[in-house]
């Protein structure tokens, strides 16, 4: 029978402002391993309740194969993840990525990666972890007519992400829930401005215009009270001198800086000030999207 392993990078998205538009690939993985059988469904690796037909690995692997025209029997799914659940680092868009490459590689890659990124956004509903975690590096991405629209941005080389991941969860759908259906002018019209600036700040390098642009008016103060020590984190951080915000929905905490040492005075400074337990985690960009190993 066939077998197929994928390596999906993780995402961070949103980057402040750039709410469900902006994403980069990180370096840590989740490598999904797919091999045909005759029939039935099986997968390991991960915990029992995510072995049923509602993996989202799973569900993807059999979207394509149904844009394909392809049947689908059988099928053994191993995954060996290490991205966080649930923290906001893309661990539900590596799974869905996983999924569709894997079945597209099986079935002789008659899909191109607009094609898997097509089906698996139409089930996540939004680009912005997907669309880094399929084509690597920084990422803006819209949906236009229903389908989504990528473009890579370039970052300059100095920049390291510090992804502070605590010891607690937040489902993406208990963070969307607290959001508002509606937001001012004042506030749409804020995020645009800082939205571009990020982007070229994270081009050129500029420490001070990525602190002042990484500022967000739709998402983070409506999330930020549900993420424990907050603001005494995104304090340190600042007065540090590293831009600051939510990674996705959260509750990692992500701090962009060109200070090499900016990791151990963090490290010396959390355990005293904040309440729970805290993983500082540099990650560099990861240039190359899910790849086929």
């Amino acid at each position: 029978m066939k077998a197929v392993t994928i390596r999906v990078p993780a995402t961070t998205a949103n980057l402040g402002p750039g709410f469900d538009a902006f994403g980069c690939a990180l370096q840590l993985y989740t490598d999904v391993t797919f091999e045909e059988t005759e029939s039935g469904l099986e997968i390991t690796g991960c915990d029992e309740a995510f072995t049923g037909p509602d993996n989202l690995a799973y569900v993807s692997y059999c979207a394509v194969l149904a844009s394909l025209s392809e049947e689908v029997k059988g099928v053994k799914i191993h995954i060996d993840a290490h991205i966080p659940i649930c923290r906001g680092l893309g661990s539900s868009a590596a799974l869905l990525v996983a999924g569709a490459m894997g079945a597209n590689v099986l079935r002789g890659n008659r899909l191109s990666t607009q094609g898997l990124l097509n089906i698996t956004n139409a089930m996540e509903g939004h680009p912005d972890n997907l669309a880094p975690a399929f084509f690597g590096g920084l990422t803006a991405s819209m949906v236009d007519n229903g389908l989504p629209v990528t473009v890579n941005f370039p970052l300059h080389q100095d920049w390291e992400f510090l992804a502070l991941i605590p010891d607690f969860d937040m489902p993406t759908v208990k963070a969307r829930a607290v959001l508002p259906e509606q937001v001012s002018r004042a506030d749409a019209i804020y995020n645009v401005g800082h939205g571009a600036l990020v982007l070229k700040a994270l081009e050129l390098g500029d420490e001070k215009l990525l602190r002042n642009a990484m500022q967000d008016k739709l998402h983070q103060p409506y999330r930020k009270h549900m993420v424990h020590d907050y603001e005494v984190i995104e304090g340190i951080a600042r007065t540090s001198g590293a831009a600051f915000c939510l990674s996705g929905a959260g509750p990692t905490l992500l701090c962009i800086t060109r200070d090499k040492t900016l990791k151990d005075r963090l490290a010396d400074k959390l355990p005293a000030l904040t309440e729970k337990n805290w993983e500082i985690m540099p990650l560099h960009v990861a240039f190359e999207g899910a790849k086929v190993l």
